[in-house]
C-alpha cells in the first residue's frame, strides 16, 4: 500500500466533537514526546502535516487526518493526545484521559491502534497502562518502536525483542521505525494494508 496524500480534517477537544464517519480509523497513541507527530508525517510522506514540537504534551486534542491511498482506499488517521509527563495540570490530564478512553471505548470504526513506544527504553508505567487497556478491551493494536536511529543497528532487534517480551507479544508484533533515517515504514504500511483490506 502507498499513501498518496493526507489532509487535516479537524481537532476534537471532547468526545462529542469526534468525527462521525463510515471510514475506517487508525489511531496513533503514545506517551508525550515519543515522536507521534514525526511518525505521522513520515507515514503519510508530508513533513508538515502534524505539528512537531520539542516540548512534550503539544497534542491536546484528537487531531483527524483524511488519508488517501493508491488503491482508492481512504481512512481517517486519529492522532490521540500524548499521555505521561506533559507539564499540565492534573485537571487537564484527567480531561485528556477521559477523551482517550471514550474514543477507544466507543469508536466503532476503529480498525487499529498504532501504539508508539521509545525503542531506547523499557515501556513506562503509562505505556503498561495503555497496553493493559487495549488488551483488556480487545482493541486491535500494533506496537511501533520509534527512534530506531538513536541505537546502533546491531541493538535494534534486541530492543524489539525486549519490548515484545515486556508486553508478552510475538517479536513480529513490534515494528522498529525511524522518521529521521526513513526506515521501517514499509512494514507499517504492509500491516495497514492487511487491516484495511
Amino acid at each position: 500500500m502507498k499513501i498518496k496524500n493526507a489532509s487535516y480534517v479537524k481537532g476534537a477537544a471532547s468526545y462529542g466533537q469526534c468525527v462521525v464517519s463510515e471510514l475506517p480509523q487508525v489511531a496513533v497513541a503514545g506517551k508525550s514526546n515519543v515522536g507521534k507527530s514525526s511518525f505521522i508525517n513520515y507515514l503519510v510522506g508530508d513533513g508538515k502535516l502534524a505539528r512537531t514540537s520539542k516540548l512534550p504534551g503539544r497534542t491536546r486534542l484528537i487531531n483527524y487526518f483524511l488519508v488517501n491511498c493508491d488503491n482508492e482506499k481512504e481512512f481517517l488517521l486519529a492522532d490521540l493526545p500524548g499521555y505521561g509527563f506533559a507539564k499540565v495540570s492534573d485537571a487537564e490530564k484527567l480531561k485528556w484521559a477521559d477523551l482517550l478512553e471514550k474514543y477507544l471505548a466507543n469508536e466503532t470504526q476503529l480498525a487499529q491502534v498504532l501504539f508508539l513506544v521509545d525503542i531506547r527504553h523499557d515501556p513506562t508505567k503509562d505505556d503498561a497502562t495503555m497496553y493493559n487497556y487495549l488488551f483488556a478491551n480487545n482493541v486491535p493494536f500494533t506496537v511501533i518502536a520509534t527512534k530506531a536511529d538513536k541505537l546502533p543497528k546491531s541493538q535494534v532487534k534486541n530492543r524489539c525483542r525486549a519490548i515484545a517480551s515486556f508486553f508478552k507479544l510475538g517479536e513480529g508484533n513490534v515494528l522498529p521505525v525511524s522518521s529521521s533515517d526513513k526506515t521501517g515504514i514499509d512494514a507499517v504500511l504492509d500491516k495497514l494494508q492487511q487491516i484495511l483490506s
